[in-house]
């Protein structure tokens, strides 16, 4: 039987490498990144309904459209064409990540509404099947709908388990600029033969982990940086406060996170942070891939 009411979370996706490996010929690029996901989220209710209607609130609510634009109405019309019932449903997102941030927050949110949906209507989708809908919404939507750490390749459609990753003492830091990702990957200077990345090392410390990353690199930070020298300036400061083992931009930015060695160092160094920039969005919190 359909619930009548479900709730749940679209958490943040950390890209905590991001590759790209090709530009194709139409227009989209393949890539290669080691993808996580944090406690920091959106969350999204739906209620069974005689419409499709969409309510946006929330400490952030004012940077999201709540029309058609949004994608957890797309991702609502989406399955109800694919399981051929009628789109209704009362559906409430409350938003507090930040908007063209690199987090993924509309494709969470999209893959958020997908699963929800999914079990307001009764309609079963495998969830092979919701992930090929979910990459008609958004290249980022499928590894949002998968919902645990993953080697996401292609245009997002290629996604592989990733076991064996430590807690990860993760700040995520977004200075409030939005980055456009369209922009980013103009502005990308792809070289003909991009340099590969090292294999994950199995079962790896915090440390060891952070050296891998150290050797790795997100493609799309230095085209950021000259868009949004913001981005520049916040990792500029993410990687001075004390016992940072690394510090990165996610996705297309302009959020960046660091890593440390245990929950001791981590909250530390969100209070420095909270002095130093107490304007800035942020969280703080252990990620625990599992597995």
């Amino acid at each position: 039987m359909a619930e009548t009411v479900v709730e749940g979370e679209a958490r943040a996706k950390v890209n905590l490498d991001l590759l790209v490996t090709a530009r194709r010929q139409d227009g989209y690029h393949e890539l290669d990144s080691l993808v996580v996901f944090a406690g920091a989220c959106d969350r999204l209710r739906a209620e069974a309904s005689d419409a499709l209607t969409l309510t946006v609130d929330g400490p952030l609510s004012a940077q999201v459209p709540a029309g058609d634009g949004n994608l957890v109405l797309a991702a609502a019309r989406e399955l109800a064409w694919a399981a051929r019932v009628e789109p209704r449903a009362a559906l409430t997102l409350t938003k507090r990540l930040p908007v063209a941030a690199g987090l993924g927050g509309g494709s969470a949110d999209a893959a958020a509404a997908l699963l929800a949906l999914d079990r307001l209507w009764g309609t079963g989708m495998a969830p092979h099947r919701l992930r090929e809908l979910a990459l008609a919404i958004g290249a980022d939507v499928p590894v949002c709908v998968w919902g645990r750490p993953a080697r996401m390749r292609g245009i997002g459609e290629r996604l592989d388990p990733v076991r064996g990753l430590p807690d990860l003492p993760l700040l995520l830091v977004n200075p409030g600029v939005p980055v456009p990702t369209g922009a980013v990957f103009k502005a990308l200077d792809l070289p003909d033969d991009p340099e590969p990345r090292g294999p994950l090392p199995i079962h790896p410390s915090v440390v060891r982990l952070a050296a891998w990353l150290l050797e790795s690199r997100n493609d799309l930070e230095p085209p950021a940086i000259r868009l949004v020298p913001e981005v520049g300036a916040t990792l500029e400061l993410l990687r001075g406060l004390p016992e940072c083992l690394v510090a990165r931009m996610s996705g297309s930015g302009g959020t960046c996170w660091a890593l440390f060695a245990d929950g001791g160092r981590l909250v530390r160094a969100e209070a420095a942070l909270a002095k130093a920039r107490p304007d800035w969005w942020r969280w703080a919190g252990v990620v625990e891939p599992g597995g």
